[in-house]
């Protein structure tokens, strides 16, 4: 018996210095890390962040941009990191369109041709084989113009606009505090399932790297304190987030007006892409010219209202994947708010208005062939019906530099002109 005894005691004497060994080989790990310069720990995460989001492909295609879009197979993609998704059945079409699509045979044959010439940079390489997703590979130097790794691939704080008959929980002062400037078309005060517009694509100009000029729709749901939940889908001109001034096909996703959930395109996990044919945050080819020739997009973004997941569609047949809805708590139910136009950073360089420009950089008086449209805006009610929306309302912070005017005719239902130059003599 006390030889047993003595076996248990060194067996626990054992097992202590095992453990305290393993302790003190922690402490110096943890401590060799602490000591690594800054540069060191920040080339370590940048690595991790760059493995976590460059999936495997089966193909490469190099786009005629610099682009590298990796065709990475369907169950790989992105969005499976999320715990949530482990075991997620992929739903490879929708339940149902909305019923009462804007009838696009009204609109003039040339227009339709228009459309349908877009395409991204990219295709002229190449195209992905079923089964997998083009996804714009995330290189070393697109981490490194984010402020942190952590802020990469997401909006800063406040970047919605918040209309000045809106109750708002956020600080009245939140057009100067944020920098960014917008000129939209909204309704709000009824249940929404979705939204639809056409809008003619630009290539403004930016004038620092750390501002960004861009036109979408955005699905909200929630107050506009903390809570925020929204959807977003349009073009934007993002030098800081892809390195060029380039005119790219973007989405955007949050739960919590931006703070810890959420990010463009596919960099995070969150949207669950099932289309081979379109890479967002790719290139889109060619854009308007003024006094030229106008080409525009058509974006789609609705409820599946039997799986709850919110869905988009690019042009006239590209559906290109969903929002599972356990990633939102107001829109998982429906939206109160669709807003649909622009919006741009100021940070007002050298104490001025910046000149980044809105749209096409043009006032909206100046029309068809100058100004930047939204055409064809309709709404998605609880039937899944698209209608015209009653009651549409304008905004911007100042109307001197960006502004928006509505109008409705037989051909483009209800529509808008939008978007300015930023800095002028009205603009200091």
């Amino acid at each position: 018996m006390a030889h047993a005894h003595v076996s248990r005691s060194r067996m626990r004497i054992g097992f202590m210095g095992v453990l305290l060994f393993f302790v003190f080989f922690m402490d110096l790990a943890l401590l060799s890390c602490a000591r690594q310069p800054p540069a060191s720990r920040q080339k370590l995460q940048v690595h991790r962040h760059l493995k976590r989001l460059n999936k495997t492909p089966v193909k490469t295609i190099e786009s005629p941009d610099g682009d590298i879009i990796d065709c990475v197979h369907i169950s790989h993609q992105p969005a499976f990191d999320h715990p949530f998704l482990k075991d997620h059945k992929i739903q490879m079409r929708p339940n149902y369109h909305p019923e009462g699509l804007y009838d696009e045979n009204k609109v003039n044959t040339e227009s339709k041709e228009r459309e349908n010439t877009i395409h991204q940079l990219w295709h002229v390489n190449g195209m992905c084989p079923e089964d997998t997703i083009p996804i714009r590979r995330t290189k070393e130097e697109d981490v490194l113009r984010a402020s942190s790794v952590k802020s990469h691939g997401k909006k800063k704080l406040r970047s919605i606009p918040i209309p000045r008959n809106i109750p708002s929980s956020a600080d009245p002062d939140i057009d100067n505090e944020s920098g960014h400037q917008h000129a939209i078309a909204y309704v709000e005060g009824d249940r929404y399932y979705g939204a639809k517009a056409t809008m003619n694509v630009w290539e403004p100009k930016i004038q620092q790297s750390n501002e960004f000029s861009l036109s979408q729709i955005w699905i909200l749901g929630g107050s506009f304190g903390q809570d925020l939940n929204s959807i977003e889908a349009g073009w934007q001109v993002s030098p800081d987030l892809y390195g060029d001034n380039n005119t790219r096909l973007f989405t955007y996703w949050t739960s919590d007006a931006y703070q810890a959930t959420g990010c463009y395109n596919l960099l995070c996990s969150g949207f669950i892409q099932i289309n081979n044919n379109i890479a967002m945050g790719a290139s889109i080819s060619p854009v308007s010219a003024f006094r030229n020739s106008q080409y525009d997009i058509s974006i789609l973004i609705w409820k599946d209202q039997k799986e709850g997941n919110w869905w988009m569609q690019f042009g006239n047949g590209y559906v290109l994947g969903y929002w599972p809805s356990f990633l939102f708590s107001y829109l998982a139910d429906s939206a109160s708010m669709i807003e649909w136009g622009g919006e741009v950073v100021n940070s007002e360089p050298d104490g001025h208005h910046t000149t980044t420009q809105m749209g096409s950089g043009r006032f909206p008086e100046e029309g068809f062939g100058k100004s930047s449209y939204f055409r064809n805006i309709q709404v998605v009610d609880k039937e899944n019906n698209l209608k015209s929306p009653k009651d549409l309302g304008t905004f911007t912070e100042q109307s001197n530099c960006y502004d928006v005017q509505t109008g409705s005719n037989s051909d483009w239902g209800h529509y808008f002109y939008y978007g300015g130059p930023g800095k002028n003599q009205n603009c200091p």
